[in-house]
């Protein structure tokens, strides 16, 4: 019996094309049949062959053995816990009970039951069950019990002088934007339609949509890959703050003593950072793509509303219970809703069809996308820097996303990364750091070069050509911001409550 949730977009490096759960069912069936102690070894083999997000529970009847596991970077909810009577269970969601029961499954490879040893522990044991582990192992030939990430380590060479300057011409750049290329078409290529789906209006892809760089270059490829006539959904959430809102009506009352201030909800939402960058990146998005209907979805989420959804996000995060939890789920929550407002050709209600979600997530850990890159290097050159984008890479597991699909989920939307494929994550992990941003590179050789750089911070310095290649000018300045501060989602509330804190 195969309980799967996932996408297995290659198999062995061969494309998946069909139900890829039968795929993956038939080949753990081959992988068990046979001897007991083999079949342990196969399917290690066999989990291991598999690209893709993915989280599953697999019985093997024959020997009596449960096997679970997540892939390699945790993007599929699987929870794991015990009963106050002791039972265990494996789930994608908490149920009912206190989430003290539950935790994440970790992702250190995959997990083994054997019911034989289950049934032969005595009653009395604090531990009635016994769980296996056959753990990733960085080697290139993993010894047995052990299987091979499809991730390999990152090179830590620094440069022995002066590395050139990036520009639209080098090398990497241009490979860069071929190889997200490939990894959103894997994505994006052949969606089903979604239901009630009226061609040439309804969206089969929708895009988790700030403004910023990472997701407006992801809209803007699938604009080469998608049908001209196919619309993009571009999802933009916006809250209303109060304490933002307080603060905001108390600055205009000092501005302007004899005049009222306007406080109306709608001035909060637009004034938000990601809808100021949200419709300046689809603006721009229009000029570059002119003959692609790009949906601009205005989500605006009044606080009354975060209130009344507030215990159903908090429910679906389980078993994480801290502010920045709930900030950053509240937002994905309500922009995976997709219910919002169109502006064009008529401002109207409007909720979008896409099942399938785009998220730009990744691309800050694998590019130095964030300010303490640029402090890494100031402090460490080369060494630090690649120290910790190191860091950064070894807990991309760790980015809550099982927290997030529970999340995004529940409304029946998929998302997809397609800056965590692996083969992506691979071939960007294996290239030197001075490729991938702009920290301590040579001043540009001509005028040409220096001018297209003006303006471009080095944090994920590459992707910001990629998108200058692309006729993304604007987008390509853009800096990094954290969704709970852009959405506005982050201290609602008046007190000094700090992001780790656990919810009451």
């Amino acid at each position: 019996m195969l309980c799967w949730n996932g996408e297995a977009w290659k198999i062995a490096n061969e494309r998946v094309s069909g139900n890829d759960t039968e795929l993956v069912f038939d080949r753990f069936l081959q992988a068990v049949a046979g001897d007991a102690d083999q079949a342990i070894e196969n399917f290690a083999r066999a989990v291991a062959s598999i690209s893709g997000p993915f989280a599953f529970v697999f019985y093997d009847a024959v020997h009596g053995r449960v096997f679970f596991s997540r892939d390699c970077l945790g993007r599929r909810s699987l929870l794991r816990g015990v009963d106050d009577d002791g039972s265990l269970k494996i789930c994608s969601i908490c149920d009912g009970s206190s989430s003290t029961h539950f935790q994440e499954v970790a992702f250190e490879g995959v997990y083994m039951i054997d019911l034989e040893k289950y049934q032969d522990t005595s009653e009395d044991s604090a531990e009635p069950y016994k769980i296996d582990v056959l753990p990733w192992s960085s080697d290139s030939s993993p010894p047995a019990g052990h299987i091979k990430p499809p991730i390999p380590p990152m090179n830590t060479s620094s440069p022995e002088e002066q590395p050139p300057a990036l520009g639209l011409e080098t090398p990497f750049v241009k490979d860069l934007q071929s190889k997200l290329h490939q990894s959103l078409t894997l994505r994006i290529e052949d969606v089903p339609a979604p239901p009630n789906y009226i061609q040439g209006e309804s969206a089969k892809i929708a895009v988790l949509f700030s403004g910023g760089l990472d997701c407006t270059l992801l809209a803007r490829l699938a604009h080469d890959i998608l049908p001209i006539k196919e619309p993009i959904d571009l999802l933009n959430v916006a809250f209303e703050n109060p304490r933002v809102a307080a603060a905001a009506a108390a600055t205009f009352k000092q501005q302007n003593s004899s005049a009222s201030p306007s406080t109306e909800p709608t001035s909060f939402y637009e004034a938000c950072p990601d809808r100021i960058t949200g419709r300046s990146a689809h603006a721009e998005l229009q000029r570059t793509c002119p003959g692609r209907v790009w949906r601009f979805v205005a989500i605006d989420i009044p606080y009354s509303e975060t209130l009344a959804h507030r215990d159903a996000v908090k429910r679906l995060m389980r078993p994480h219970n801290t502010e920045m939890d709930l900030s950053i789920a509240c937002a994905l929550y309500f922009a995976s809703r997709g219910q919002g407002t169109v502006s064009e050709p008529t401002p109207s209600p409007y909720t979008t069809t896409a099942r399938v979600l785009l998220s730009g997530l990744g691309a800050d850990e694998l590019f130095a996308g964030y300010g303490r890159h640029g402090v890494a290097f100031s402090r460490g050159g080369f060494p630090g820097l690649i120290a910790e984008i190191q860091l950064d890479v070894s807990r991309l597991g760790q980015r809550n996303l099982g927290r997030d699909d529970r999340v995004l989920s529940h409304w029946g939307r998929e998302s997809r990364f397609p800056y965590l494929d692996e083969e992506f994550v691979a071939w960007v992990l294996q290239a030197p750091v001075w490729e991938k941003c702009g920290f301590g590179l040579a001043e540009p050789q001509s005028e040409d070069e220096a001018r297209h750089l003006e303006g471009i911070d080095k944090e994920k310095m590459a992707l910001r050509l990629v998108a200058l290649r692309l006729g993304l000018v604007s987008v390509s300045k853009e800096k990094k911001r954290a969704i709970q501060f852009g959405a506005r989602t982050a201290k609602m509330e008046k007190g000094r409550t700090k992001g780790t804190d656990a919810l009451s």
